[in-house]
């Protein structure tokens, strides 16, 4: 095994520690940025071609957009988990424990995923009734979600490597793996809807494949360019290193986790309304995702550069380096913002062309763009309680936007508005929750010493 120059290490932890902060935030939230667009992007373009072929089939789309979150749930407490641990590691140059956590979340990533797509597979239809399908939508839902089954495993695996890639500064080549991923589903959807004519299977067999080759490439991009080492050698016996794993990415579990759960309990609430409502609120939650993506990017550029800053005892970057990324995240997030409210109406009908789903998603869409705005305010100051293992309170924040704000909102309002309230509930809960963050951030910045 190629061992690490110390030059290597060195050239790390003063791009880490000296490069100005606006720089570096950017240079690393950017192509993770481009990698979330993109892959909402293409998210968007199963929408658009399965939206062609009818609310049913777009329906099954949203359907999945939950396991999908179950998905990344797992990936993201491994890979965000294990890559806190790595910068940590790699801020005291000890390339070996590195390895160790690395190589530990990855492979137990890979079995997870492999577990998840058997019990899957084997109970495909009381799971897609589970996520909340109907009737007509299943036989829809049951294609698109065996090949997302099926690509499982890869799945987390490619997203560890990005995760991975990110806390080391190589954000750069976790973009590649990602994009190239997302430029293929676009270009299999394409041959396999409009021209093979294969339906909602043709969707999510582009998918599946797309993220093969994604993570073939995060795989051969991490054997080269990551200071630490993927081996079943470094592949921990010791609990302690699962826990550590575990504990620190909670947090991103609770966060991808909880939006599962929230959007199956927004699917069945839904259903009541018709395929149309789901067909609209999934074209809604794909949109309001690919604005959300933006604060998500920047936020997690600011990560490696807060873990490793703060174990280098560099406090007052670290303080520094959360403003920052507010403010970028502001900008860039009030943009899109601004330009979905103005346009919502054309970018429901490009996804759907029924009037009922035009007539529900508008206005839904308009509310979802206010309500991302306060992300700023929420998503960079969980990820500074993360990336510095402080995972409790991390953990509480977590909770807030997609489970102790939106499940409680969700209910009542869709108890005393019905449908208006569904349609209301997650903008009102990211609006409690960025409230709620700023004594939080305000802790953080006077209670901190300077370095």
């Amino acid at each position: 095994m190629k061992p690490i120059k110390m030059t290597d290490s060195k050239e790390n932890y003063d791009k880490m520690t000296q490069t100005p902060l606006l720089k570096l935030i950017v240079s690393l939230g950017i192509p993770t940025t481009i990698s979330m667009l993109v892959t909402n992007i293409y998210n968007m373009v199963d929408t658009y071609f399965v939206g062609t072929l009818g609310e049913s089939q777009q329906g099954a789309t949203g359907i999945l957009f939950t396991l999908q979150a179950i998905i990344q749930a797992l990936a993201f407490m491994l890979g965000q988990g294990s890559g806190t641990m790595v910068s940590k590691a790699l801020a005291d140059r000890d390339d070996a424990e590195a390895s160790t956590y690395v190589s530990s979340g990855f492979f137990t990533g890979i079995g997870i995923g492999g577990i998840l797509m058997i019990c899957g597979l084997c109970f495909l239809t009381p799971f897609m009734r589970l996520l909340g399908s109907t009737e007509t939508i299943l036989p829809y839902a049951r294609q698109y979600g065996m090949c997302i089954l099926i690509s499982c495993p890869v799945m987390i695996g490619s997203f560890i490597l990005n995760n991975n890639l990110r806390y080391e500064g190589k954000a750069f080549y976790a973009m590649i793996g990602l994009v190239t991923g997302g430029l293929l589903n676009i270009l299999g959807d394409y041959l396999l809807i409009e021209l093979c004519d294969m339906g909602v299977l043709g969707a999510g067999i582009s998918t599946a494949v797309s993220q093969f080759i994604s993570f073939g490439i995060l795989l051969y991009f991490f054997k080269k360019m990551a200071l630490s080492k993927i081996s079943f050698a470094f592949v921990s016996r010791q609990a302690a290193v699962y826990l550590t794993i575990i504990r620190v990415g909670f947090p991103a579990f609770i966060r991808q986790g909880l939006t599962s759960i929230s959007n199956g309990l927004l699917n069945h609430l839904t259903k009541a309304y018709g395929d149309a409502a789901i067909a609209a609120m999934s074209v809604v939650n794909r949109f309001s995702a690919f604005v959300m993506c933006v604060g998500l990017g920047i936020g997690q550029g600011f990560q490696p550069v807060a873990a490793f800053n703060y174990q280098a005892k560099k406090y007052r970057r670290v303080k520094k380096g959360l403003l920052v990324t507010m403010a970028v995240g502001f900008v860039m997030m009030t943009i899109l913002a601004a330009f979905g409210f103005v346009f919502a109406e054309e970018i429901v009908y490009f996804f759907q062309k029924e009037e009922t789903v035009i007539a529900i998603g508008v206005f839904a869409l308009r509310c979802a763009c206010v309500g991302t705005v306060f992300l700023t305010l929420s998503v960079p100051v969980n990820m500074l309680y993360q990336s510095t293992r402080k995972a409790a309170l991390s953990s509480v924040l977590s909770l807030m936007r997609s489970g102790l704000m939106f499940i409680p909102t969700l209910l009542l309002t869709t108890k005393w508005w019905g449908l208006t309230g569904i349609q209301i509930s997650q903008p009102l809960a990211d609006i409690f929750t960025g409230l709620i963050s700023i004594p939080f951030i305000l802790v953080f910045l006077l209670k901190t010493p300077n370095d």
